[in-house]
């Protein structure tokens, strides 16, 4: 019966949740939340005033690391001695702490992520900075509370002249919350800290901004980006990205990356060791070594790059793969008054300057106590110094010390106290020195009592008093930053991994797509048989070679008129002998759909002046001609766009870029040309369908191709031919005519040269580079070729040694005039200017001209849409 009434019958629910918010506070407010007002968790707090006890300050002996840990243990943090020591490790080592409060002495680990020296053999004192965290720690100045056996009295806080909470940060998981606050320049909060007071708290985030930059790590560093900060600043949360400090370095003909700094909190012989395994594993080229040659100087990871490799691409790729580049992610969460509390930096600051108001005015309210107990014992000491010999008689002449006191009290109108303290008097203060010291005392005890009562009733005042000591620490302890900040930089670019190289970009006949660099091929005298350009099927063959840089954009147009972006760094690379890989797994291209044109742009989505002053000229095989604001393409979508609306049975064969201001050449099969300005084709929407620009023989004639020109003084007009032939004419031989007449004749078509397959507008700086169906490539100087006469027949350019083989291709590209029997390296860089060659299209146009047409058969133009 007695054990039933013992037995207290529960709701089990009710018990859980009651007995998990009881832990879960318990955590939050005693264990893994730092207090706002001293930026210290418990453990920390405890170390620290357990140490000073111990006297363990930085003028004295190290003491031995077990001493410390043995003395919070046993008198205020009853947990594990791990606990204790690693909180105190982690206050000693410069790689966790921007500012350290224990000087250690022994092994206290490494930014190798090395494990301390077991607590027996370390020692530690207090460093100088931590003994600034407990000045006046004895002098009332915060609140002491029983320890955990009611036996001794601990700190709730630290009267700390330091914002130790924004120097140092802090970090630590409770249950349902968690924070994570970067640590900062002490320099530069001091100063953000004067400026609140010298406002009265009336600052923005924005004015402290200027004061307080950005975190500022122990281990240096680079802060990439500045957005995260500026929320961390203003919200308490965001997310801050962190870059190590690498250069690159020049040494005997061989480029190595020197890595000197890296991000916080980065374990630098993990991060070595996973650079190795991404060069292993093959998922970083360019990297033949990776050493650590670190010393008492400071940290040196040396990254050699191979011969062949970009140092910067190389550099690129381990900020992105590796923790070169990390971010902190800040959580300003601090406990105010006990409750967690998410904080901006105003608040911070704020919290730290309502602390030190609190804290000295403690301290004054102590001081000045201290101060008029003894102006009172010293009124005491003068009125006795004025009659000593009666005092002295009195004290002779009683029974008893309090006889004594009694009847001094009884003479003289003194306080027990000052009568206890004049009967406690030496013989020696009744010399007349002596007696002078006590009234000097007594006026400097007077001047002192003032001065503290003025503090008290006065705030601005008070608010001196914090600021001079403000100033006394920066000037004792304040440094120069260590982390650099760039303020413009984001996320890294996918250009930043590739190399701006020139490269030969080839597509074959069904759609397969490669990059190739410009050096695999080499030049050839005219006339050559060529080298393997692709591997392709057997029903296969290359149809399409553009040369284009690394960052540049192409726009891809299809005959079925789509337009679609890829970058060239998007395409794969191969070989020269290399297929490729199919299009269609780049690019969602319908399955009955084929690419027509390209259009090499090198900043697309950037330069907006381009973009709006130049326009694309697209051509269609019935004729067709539609010019478009460039601007119109510069938003690329995954999908596509439709580029021009078709009639049925039409296809885009050819789109060109122009400055508005450029004229016009487009060629037919059956070998007519016909030339006008592109003044007389009208700007239209990107879905317009444009008008009239050639009119066709019959059915069965189509355009195959067009030029924009853009050079009268030095381009001439080339035009290639299936069987191999080839010639350049004078653009003049070309008249000026309307729009949407038949044009005239380009070249002298016969069987042994075949259909035209291509005309260009080209000048002896270029080079052509000519692929034939089996494959085969070859490279030649435009300057070869001799000037001929617009209805000629032209020269052999490539001998054809298989049977039924034709021309499929040819591209032009800048020569080099130093470079006879190998390739130029490199292609002249790309810039936005449509007067450029280089930002031509290039593209496979199939043009075929016949015979004159007499001016007069010239139809006129048409306006249709």
């Amino acid at each position: 019966m007695v054990d039933q009434d013992r037995i207290i019958k529960i709701n089990i629910e009710e018990e859980m949740k009651s007995a998990y918010i009881d832990y879960s506070m318990s955590v939050i407010v005693s264990r893994a939340l730092p207090d706002v007002r001293d930026g210290f968790k418990p453990v920390h707090r405890r170390v620290l005033f357990g140490m000073n006890e111990l006297g363990n300050t930085s003028d004295k002996p190290y003491k031995k690391s077990a001493r410390i840990v043995g003395e919070v243990l046993g008198k205020y943090h009853p947990h594990g001695d791990s606990s204790v020591y690693y909180a105190m490790v982690r206050m000693a080592q410069p790689w966790s702490l921007r500012y350290p409060l224990v000087d250690g002495q022994g092994n206290f680990g490494s930014v190798d992520g090395d494990s301390p020296a077991a607590m027996r053999y370390t020692e530690a004192r207090l460093s100088k900075l931590a003994e600034e965290m407990l000045r006046d720690i004895e002098k009332d100045t915060v609140d002491m509370q029983l320890n955990f056996d009611d036996t001794l009295k601990e700190p709730a806080v630290l009267p700390t002249r330091i914002p130790n909470l924004l120097i140092n940060g802090a970090s630590g998981i409770a249950v349902g919350m968690a924070t994570n606050m970067p640590p900062h320049n002490m320099t530069e909060v001091i100063d953000g800290t004067i400026a609140y007071i010298d406002n009265r708290g009336e600052v923005t985030i924005e004015d402290l901004m200027n004061y307080v930059k950005a975190p500022d790590f122990p281990t240096g560093g680079t802060i990439y980006g500045y957005a995260g900060v500026k929320s961390a600043f203003e919200t308490g949360r965001g997310r801050v990205v962190l870059r190590g400090k690498a250069e690159i370095e020049h040494e005997n003909n061989h480029e190595k990356i020197i890595i000197t700094e890296i991000p916080y909190l980065v374990n630098k012989a993990e991060l070595i060791k996973y650079i190795a395994d991404l060069v292993s594993d093959k998922r970083i080229d360019g990297i033949s070594n990776v050493n650590d040659e670190s010393d008492r100087q400071g940290m040196r990871i040396v990254v050699d790059v191979k011969k062949d490799a970009n140092s910067s691409v190389v550099l690129n790729k381990l900020y992105k793969l590796t923790a070169l580049q990390s971010s902190f992610s800040v959580n300003n969460i601090a406990l105010v008054n006990g409750r967690p509390r998410m904080l901006n930096l105003k608040d911070l600051i704020g919290q730290f300057v309502n602390h030190r108001k609190d804290v000295v005015t403690r301290r004054t309210k102590f001081e000045l106590r201290k101060a008029e107990e003894r102006a009172h014992i010293l009124e005491g000491l003068i009125i006795a110094s004025d009659n000593i010999d009666e005092v002295i008689s009195i004290i002779k002449t009683s029974q008893s010390p309090n006889e004594a006191i009694e009847r001094l009290i009884a003479r003289f109108a003194l306080s027990e106290i000052q009568s206890r303290a004049i009967v406690d008097m030496r013989l020696r203060q009744l010399t007349g020195l002596e007696q002078d010291k006590l009234r000097a005392e007594y006026e400097e005890i007077e001047k002192l009592i003032n001065h503290l009562r003025e503090i008290l009733e006065n705030e601005d005042l008070l608010m001196k008093v914090i600021k001079d000591e403000l100033v006394e620490i920066k000037e004792k302890f304040g440094d120069e930053r260590k982390t650099e900040i760039i303020y413009a930089s984001e996320e890294l670019n996918p250009e930043d991994f590739y190399a701006d190289d020139e490269m030969i970009i080839t597509i074959s006949h069904m759609g397969y797509i490669k990059r190739t660099p410009l050096s695999e091929f080499r030049a050839q005298n005219r006339g050559g048989v060529g080298v393997k350009g692709s591997e392709t099927r057997d029903e296969d063959f290359v149809e399409y070679i553009y040369p284009a840089s690394m960052h540049a954009t192409l726009l891809i147009f299809t005959q079925k008129g789509k337009c679609y972006w890829l970058r060239v760094f998007e395409i794969p690379e191969g070989t020269r002998t290399s297929k490729g890989r199919a299009i269609q797994n780049l690019l969602n291209i319908d399955a009955d759909d084929k690419v027509s044109a390209f259009i090499r742009i090198k900043n697309l989505t950037t330069d907006i002046e381009f973009i709006n002053s130049h326009y694309l000229l697209f051509c269609t095989k019935r004729g067709v001609i539609k010019k478009t604001l460039l601007e119109a393409y510069s938003r690329p979508r995954a999908n596509g766009v439709n580029a021009i609306e078709l009639r049925e049975g039409d296809e885009v064969i050819q789109v060109r870029m122009t400055n508005g201001n450029n004229e016009v050449l487009i060629a037919n099969r059956n070998g007519r040309a016909i030339r006008f300005h592109e003044s007389t084709v009208r700007v239209m929407g990107r879905t317009a369908t444009g008008v009239r620009g050639m009119m066709l023989d019959d059915e069965n004639d189509e355009v195959v191709g067009m030029i924009c020109i853009k050079d009268k003084e030095n381009e001439t007009i080339l035009v290639v031919s299936e069987q191999g032939y080839g010639k350049r004419s004078k653009i003049d031989d070309y008249r000026i005519t309307n729009r949407g007449g038949k044009g005239v004749k380009t070249i002298n078509i016969t069987e042994k040269t075949g259909k035209l397959v291509d005309i260009k507008n080209v000048t002896d700086d270029n080079d052509l580079m000519i692929i034939n169906k089996s494959g085969m490539t070859i490279r030649m100087k435009v300057a070869d070729l001799g000037i001929k006469g617009r209805a000629t027949q032209g020269v052999r350019l490539i001998n054809l040694d298989k049977r039924n083989d034709e021309i499929a291709s040819v591209c032009k590209v800048m020569s080099d005039p130093a470079v006879e029997d190998t390739i130029t390296e490199e292609c002249t860089e790309v810039e936005n200017d449509a007067e450029n060659v280089e930002n031509e299209s290039f593209d496979n146009d199939i043009v075929i001209l016949e015979e004159e047409q007499d001016e007069d058969n010239e139809e006129p133009l048409t306006t249709e849409e």
